[in-house]
C-alpha cells in the first residue's frame, strides 16, 4: 500500500479537548517506516525511513509533537486521533485510551465490548480500534514542547 494515500495523516484528528481548542497550541504528526536490516556483522539494525511507501506488514512509527506558542500556560489537554484506514495499532500503550465506536465511548481495550450480529457481545480487539486518546502533559508552559509516539502495522 502506498503511503501517498495516507499523506493526509499528518493532519488527521489532532484535537485538543473541545473546550480547550486553542490557536496557540501547534501540533504536528510525522510518519516513519521502520525497517530492519542486517548489518555486515549479521546483526539486526533498525532504521527509520520517510513514510513515502509502505507495504502490508510494515511497521509505521507516528511521532506527535506539540508546542505551546501562546503566552499562557495550557492545562488539561486531551489529544485525540482517528486510526487511519489500513493501520492496525500495535500494542496500545496503557496510558492511552481507545475507542471502538468512533469516539463515543473510551477505555482500555480490555474493557471494551462490541455487539455481535446475533445480538450478543464480544470483547473488542486491536483491529476494532477507531480512535486513540492521551491525556497531554499536566501543564505546558509558553514555549514548551512535548512529544509522544506510537506504532501501527499496515494491513
Amino acid at each position: 500500500m502506498r503511503i501517498g494515500a495516507l499523506l493526509g495523516l499528518a493532519a488527521w484528528g489532532m484535537l485538543p479537548a473541545p473546550s480547550l481548542a486553542r490557536a496557540d497550541l501547534r501540533m504536528e504528526t510525522q510518519m516513519f517506516v521502520e525497517r530492519v536490516h542486517t548489518d555486515i556483522n549479521g546483526r539486526a539494525r533498525r532504521t527509520l525511513a520517510s513514510a513515502t511507501r509502505a507495504a502490508p506488514g510494515d511497521q509505521i512509527l507516528f511521532v506527535v509533537n506539540w508546542r505551546n506558542e501562546g503566552r499562557a500556560t495550557v492545562q488539561g489537554v486531551a489529544l485525540t486521533k482517528a486510526v487511519p484506514r489500513g493501520a492496525l495499532l500495535t500494542a496500545p500503550d496503557p496510558s492511552m485510551q481507545v475507542s471502538v465506536d468512533g469516539g463515543q465511548r473510551w477505555g482500555r481495550l480490555d474493557e471494551l465490548w462490541l455487539p455481535t450480529p446475533l445480538g450478543g457481545v464480544r470483547r473488542a480487539v486491536a483491529a476494532d480500534i477507531t480512535h486513540i486518546r492521551w491525556a497531554g502533559p499536566a501543564r505546558l508552559s509558553p514555549g514548551e514542547t512535548a512529544r509522544l509516539s506510537y506504532r501501527a502495522t499496515m494491513r
